[in-house]
């Protein structure tokens, strides 16, 4: 199953450049090959800020919890 998604991903950039029919379409072939790996880092990105931000509220978290059970008298 992987291999018939990569077989039908797999598309071959200089036979679509060699046989373009005019400049524009040349332009469009190299964007349209780069969005993929655009979208993957951003993606990439978000979720790395995502991980980071909840990281520093779980140690907020626990570095009030500490600090609240210090402050507690038996």
């Amino acid at each position: 199953m992987r291999s018939l998604a990569i077989a039908l991903a797999h598309v071959n950039i200089e036979n679509k450049l060699k046989s373009a029919p005019d400049e524009n379409y040349q332009i469009g072939v190299l964007i349209g090959s780069f969005v993929p790996f655009i979208v993957l880092v951003g993606l990439a990105y978000f979720l790395y800020y995502r991980t980071k931000k909840k990281k520093k509220i779980l140690i907020n978290n626990i570095r009030n919890y500490v600090k609240n059970k210090n402050n507690q008298t038996i």
